[in-house]
């Protein structure tokens, strides 16, 4: 009865919190890439990323998500093209994702870039019936399940259909602004009887390097994610030692509503190719009765040398945070 009632409610908080059907990232500052596919090519190098998140931890149920992207300029085509792959489970939710990318960039004036990008794939959605609770769902004696509802079978039902992002974004010597859409086709995958909406999602990103001193840089940046009947933001603020050492925090939410953790980040560099990052987000919002907070790790691998045949922008910035 505890874990139907808990799972009751982490499916409510779902229905009305934004960004849980995207899945939620406090690092999003070093993994850019991964909400918007316009950056694809501007780490200069072949980079690599892989990320793992486990949300709300001690609640049953919980977002658990896994994600990695590689992506790389591609000088000869005038451009970046990437790929990721994103595993998320929610409660009796898995969703699977694959994406294929391809970005064109332009040189603006003497000390910027433009990028336009387009991603496409697919996407699968899982439900896990024995996980689901009905109001009419009975339990015998020996702890079976019987849902009473017609449009769940019993068994795992899937459901898998295309998908496709897009997005642009300007990168300068120390500013740089992105805006991305994910799920534009809006399209509904069948679940053999249940049909599961596609939500379109917008993002806008803009951060701004900082530099206090020779060796330390502070950056401030924030992410705007909102499906157009729910927003939330993300204000992030790091400080850099020595292009290595960074520290920093994030707030996510700007009104009673949608507050919801603070993060404390911090990361370093394992060697001049291999990056790691951390979050710990400590909630602040109704949640914090029932959770110990959310854990995230990132770890980057960049080649650091030019890939590829062509002609390279006159302009070449590498905006590494890790």
């Amino acid at each position: 009865m505890k874990i139907a009632i808990t799972f009751s409610f982490l499916i409510l908080v779902v229905v009305v919190a934004l960004a849980q059907q995207p899945a939620q990232y406090s690092l999003y500052r070093f993994n850019k890439y991964a909400f918007n596919p316009a950056y694809a090519g501007l780490d200069n190098s072949l980079s690599v990323t892989g990320v793992y998140r486990s949300q709300w931890g001690g609640l049953p149920g919980g977002p658990v998500s896994q994600h990695f992207n590689a992506h790389m300029p591609m000088y000869i085509l005038g451009g970046g093209v990437g790929m990721g792959v994103e595993n998320e489970t929610l409660g009796s939710w898995r969703q699977t994702a694959f994406m294929a990318s391809y970005a064109k960039q332009f040189q603006v004036g003497k000390a910027s870039l433009l990028s336009f990008g387009l991603s496409a794939g697919l996407v699968q959605r899982l439900l896990d019936a024995s996980k689901v609770r009905t109001p009419s769902s009975t339990v015998d004696d020996f702890g079976a399940v019987s849902q009473n509802d017609n449009s769940i079978t019993g068994n795992d039902q899937g459901g898998i259909g295309p998908t496709v992002h897009a997005g642009v974004f300007y990168q300068g010597k120390n500013f740089e602004l992105g805006i991305s859409a994910i799920n534009l086709l809006g399209n509904e995958l069948d679940l053999s009887g249940i049909e599961f909406q596609q939500e379109r999602t917008y993002f806008l990103y803009t951060g701004y390097r900082l530099d206090l001193t020779k060796s330390i840089v502070v950056t401030p940046s924030v992410l705007v994610k909102t499906d157009v009947h729910q927003t939330q933001i993300d204000f992030s603020l790091t400080a850099q030692y020595n292009e290595n050492i960074f520290v920093g925090g994030s707030l996510r939410g700007y009104n009673t509503n949608s507050i919801d953790a603070v993060a404390l980040i911090g990361g370093f560099k394992l060697n001049e190719k291999i990056s790691v990052g951390y979050a710990y987000d400590i909630a602040v919002s109704s949640l914090k009765n029932v959770n110990t907070g959310s854990h995230e790790i990132l770890l980057n691998y960049n080649l650091g040398v030019p890939i590829g045949k062509g002609r390279a922008p006159s302009i070449i910035y590498n905006p590494r945070s890790l």
